[in-house]
Order: C-alpha cells, then sequence, then structure tokens
C-alpha cells in the first residue's frame, strides 16, 4: 500500500506543495528517505522512528521507502517531519489515509513525540487554503496561522494527540488567530526632539511618499533619535500589507506568540552585518534585514561604514521592491518594498563644519569619507539633509510644539490622498512607486515650475533618475499641503532637499 501527505517546501515566501510518499514493501528492514532531501530531512527517519516508540508503535520488519515529490525540487528544513510520520502511520493503516490527504501537515517531531514549533506557518496555511486542505501544525504555530481564515487550523501538542484525532477518539479543536500587536514600543516621539525643523519637515515628507531619506550631520546632531521616530509618524498597515510583512516574517522565526501587528516594522543592522544577511541569502537562503523591513523602515546608521559591496547591493531592490537570491538548484524571492533611512558624519571625525574640532586633513576627507557610498546609491535618495549640531543651550528652549501622533495625522491624510490616486494600480502605493507617464501626469509642473528645474538639471547636472525622483517628492509636498497641483514652491522645496553642501558633488550623473 502507498499512503500519501502533503507539506509544502518554501522556496522564498513561494510555498511549493511537496506530496509525501510512503511504500512499506517486503524486503530487508530499512527506513529509506528519498526525493533531494537535506540533512535535516534525512534525519527525519531518527526522529519519527523513536517517536512512534515512544507511543509504543514498532515499526514492521520491512522496507519503509518515502518519497518527497517532485523528486527535483530541494527539501531543506525539520518541518517535513509530521508530514512523513503521518504517511507512514497511513500506510500502516494506524489513521484513515484519506483523512491523511485532506491535510497539508508541517510540524518537527521531539524524540519523545512532541510536536516543535517550525518557521513558516503563515506561508504553509496561505498554502493549505489555495489546495482547498487543512493545515496540521505545532500548538505553538496554530494562532500564527490561524490568521489565514481560509482555511482550518489544527494545531496539536504531541504525535498522540494527532493519532487520536485522525482515529476519532479525541479531535482536536481548530486554533483561533493571535493577538493584534499594538504600537512600537521603542518608538521615539518627535516631542522629544528639540529644534531639528527641517529635518523633521524631511522626516514627515518620507513618511508620507515613502521617499528614501539620508540625513548628514556631526556626532550627537540626533541623526539616529531622528531616525527612530519614524515608526510613530508612519501610518498602520494595510491587512493586505501586514499579511505580506507577516508571511516574510513567519519564514524567519519573528512571529511571537502568533501575533500579527499592523505596526511597520523597523529595522537597523549593524555596519558589520555581512551581504547575505541584508539582502538575504546564505546556506539556507532566508530572507535577510530589507525583507525583514518589507513595508517598514530599514535604518543604516553610520552608513559609510557598511563596506561598500553591501552598500550596492541595495540598489537593484530599491528600484525593483524584491530581492532574488540564486542558487544552483532554484530562485528565492522575497518581497523588499522598505523605506531607506541612512545617517552619516559628514567625515571620518564627524567635525567637518567646526574649524576649531576638524582634523588637518579637512575638508578632503570629507569627500574621502562620503565618497564610500556609491553615485548611483546617492542618486536614489530622494531627500539630503544636513543636520547641524545641537548646542547644550538648546535643551533650555521650549518643547517642541508638535508630536507624532499630529504628525502621523498629516501623514495618514497625505496617504489616504495618495491612495484614492492609485485605487486602480495594485502595483502603485505611494508616490514613491510612480513612474513614466503616470508620473509626468500626476506631477506635471507649472511653467514656472518647469523653468526652476531645467535651471537646476543645467546647472548641476540632474540625471533622470534624479529629475524623477524630484517630481515624486513635490507631488508629496503638494498632497501634504492639500493642492490638487504641483507647483513652483512645491518643487523648490523638493529641489532644496537635493542640494545641501554634503552631497553637491554626488549629483552629477
Amino acid at each position: 500500500m502507498i499512503a500519501r501527505a502533503f507539506t509544502v517546501a518554501f522556496e522564498g515566501v513561494d510555498p511549493r506543495s511537496v506530496e509525501v510518499q510512503c511504500a512499506v514493501s517486503p524486503g530487508l528492514p530499512a527506513f529509506a528517505i528519498v526525493g533531494l532531501a537535506d540533512k535535516a530531512v534525512s534525519e527525519a527517519r531518527e526522529r519519527v522512528r523513536t517517536a512512534l516508540a515512544a507511543m509504543s508503535i514498532a515499526l514492521p520488519s520491512r522496507r519503509i521507502t518515502v518519497n518527497l515529490s517532485p523528486a527535483d525540487l530541494p527539501k531543506e528544513g525539520s518541518h517535513f517531519d509530521l508530514a512523513i510520520a503521518l504517511a507512514l502511520l497511513a500506510a500502516l493503516e494506524i489513521i484513515p489515509a484519506d483523512e491523511v490527504e485532506q491535510t497539508l501537515a508541517i510540524g518537527e517531531l521531539s524524540l519523545d513525540g512532541r510536536l516543535v514549533p517550525v518557521a513558516g506557518a503563515l506561508p504553509a496555511a496561505v498554502a493549505a487554503a489555495e489546495q482547498d486542505r487543512s493545515l496540521l501544525c505545532p500548538k505553538a504555530c496554530g494562532a500564527e496561522a490561524a490568521w489565514v481564515g481560509a482555511t482550518q487550523v489544527l494545531a496539536a501538542t504531541t504525535l498522540a494527540e494527532v493519532v487520536r484525532h485522525f482515529s476519532g477518539q479525541s479531535p482536536i479543536t481548530p486554533a483561533e488567530a493571535g493577538e493584534v500587536a499594538g504600537g512600537p514600543a521603542t518608538a521615539v516621539d518627535l516631542a522629544q526632539v528639540n529644534g531639528q525643523e527641517r529635518a523633521k519637515r524631511a522626516l514627515e515628507i518620507s513618511a508620507a511618499g515613502r521617499h528614501h531619506l539620508l540625513m548628514i550631520g556631526a556626532p550627537g546632531s540626533g541623526k539616529s533619535l531622528l531616525a527612530r521616530c519614524m515608526p510613530g509618524i508612519l501610518p498602520p498597515m494595510t491587512p493586505a500589507e501586514a499579511l505580506e510583512t507577516s508571511m516574510v516574517h513567519s519564514l524567519a522565526g519573528k512571529l511571537g506568540d502568533g501575533g500579527i501587528s499592523r505596526t511597520r516594522p523597523f529595522s537597523d543592522p549593524h555596519h558589520t552585518a555581512s551581504p547575505a544577511s541584508i539582502v538575504g541569502g546564505g546556506r539556507r537562503a532566508g530572507p535577510g534585514e530589507v525583507s525583514i523591513a518589507h513595508n517598514g523602515v530599514l535604518f543604516l546608521d553610520e552608513l559609510p561604514e557598511f563596506p561598500p559591496r553591501v552598500l550596492d547591493t541595495l540598489r537593484q531592490p530599491l528600484e525593483t521592491g524584491e530581492i532574488m537570491v540564486p542558487r544552483a538548484e532554484a530562485r528565492y524571492r522575497y518581497p523588499c518594498r522598505f523605506l531607506l533611512i541612512a545617517a552619516a558624519n559628514p567625515c571620518r571625525c564627524g567635525h567637518l563644519a567646526d574649524a576649531s574640532k576638524a582634523c588637518s586633513r579637512a575638508p578632503s576627507c570629507g569627500d574621502e569619507y562620503l565618497g564610500r557610498i556609491s553615485g548611483p546609491l546617492m542618486d536614489r535618495f530622494d531627500l539630503r539633509i544636513e543636520v547641524p549640531p545641537v548646542d547644550w543651550v538648546d535643551g533650555s528652549l521650549p518643547a517642541a510644539t508638535e508630536d507624532s501622533a499630529t504628525v502621523a495625522a498629516r501623514v495618514a491624510e497625505a496617504r489616504a490622498i495618495q491612495g484614492r490616486r492609485y485605487a486602480g494600480l495594485p502595483q502603485i502605493r505611494v508616490n514613491a512607486d510612480a513612474d513614466g507617464p503616470l508620473l509626468e501626469q500626476i506631477a506635471s509642473p507649472d511653467a514656472e515650475g518647469r523653468a526652476l528645474l531645467g535651471r537646476v538639471a543645467e546647472r548641476f547636472g540632474l540625471s533622470a533618475r534624479a529629475y524623477h525622483r524630484i517630481l515624486r517628492v513635490a507631488r508629496t509636498i503638494a498632497d501634504l499641503d492639500g493642492a490638487q497641483d504641483v507647483r513652483h514652491p512645491h518643487l523648490a522645496e523638493a529641489v532644496s532637499y537635493r542640494l545641501t553642501a554634503s552631497t553637491r558633488p554626488k549629483l552629477a550623473g
């Protein structure tokens, strides 16, 4: 008899259906797993054998063959354990084979039969819904998977509980979705930032249109503090965005207690991070920080300290909104539509603007230090601002008049305007996504504004990308003002965010 169970293999965020076939046939006693399985999957035979022994189920003295189909699809991870155990139990006629075939199973087995939580329960539940099957998973994964309401999620604690469910002795109660997590506990309120009004304005524009922002300033000027205010002014994720982001976090094992948050993620990797940890890859081609920050914020502090090779890997994801991790046997796709915020000192010593503190190599040290950031990457920052140093007397100034909630309300209104504008265009959500004829249509400047852009382009040699990014920022500024058309003041402000003294040499090209 050949019994079948079903599970999934993950190619990035795309789950691929895997049929687990089990045959118990005459021959010398053996337990073989075939179908391009990695080491963790091959070791499943010992975990399954021992877990069954813990339930007083002895394997027959026959040849047991488990095939993972399609055989040319790489199988990685320990989540195949439960499906292999189900197929074997069905082949031994301990549980009904027809009911097993109506279930998609993921889970790792411990030696005493307990089900250990695994990553990827949420995308597995999506795959189960598409196949019109129920999902069987460990108890700890049930609240996460139950967010996909289109399928029934059965969350079990032990393999014995699974056997009793399929034999009709004690059915498993379907799992319920976890709680929706609250706002970011670590977000900084803008009311805590004294001064820096231009930087706050740039932060608001960046949040409203998802425009990438670069802040350059002396140490202690508040660049990191400003960046950590961003989660507090961004609008909550839509249900579709929350599901997209949570699927990535599920694969990365970052969903705690089964709760799905509508707060946009904030990722801030250290500058010693490797290319694989930033864009994805590694031994199992997992998601990187750019995908963890999908629909949220990626903050790169001390930007020039990142290796140039790491920084240049960001150029394509910033344009396409997804990352492809190629391998010899497959290509893994992860979404990565994020808002990039970066902070940098003007030079290595950080005091280029202060003649009394600057090193003897000024001003050439500034060009050399910021020169670590390539021109093409620098060109992808829509907003570039200088953050002036804060004197100790600024601490005695009156508190900021606007808090994060006030700014967040304006950002939400601007996002709502963009939502209505792009309602029929599913691939475009904010102004930063607009391009080509659509951008010219929604951000066509008036005569005075067009003359301004012509003078700026001629004077500073703006690239076509820089020209389009200025139009996008101007459109967002107009949305914040509630204006129907993009006018000269909107364009003038947008241009001002690209002509800082520290980044002016990078505008060419």
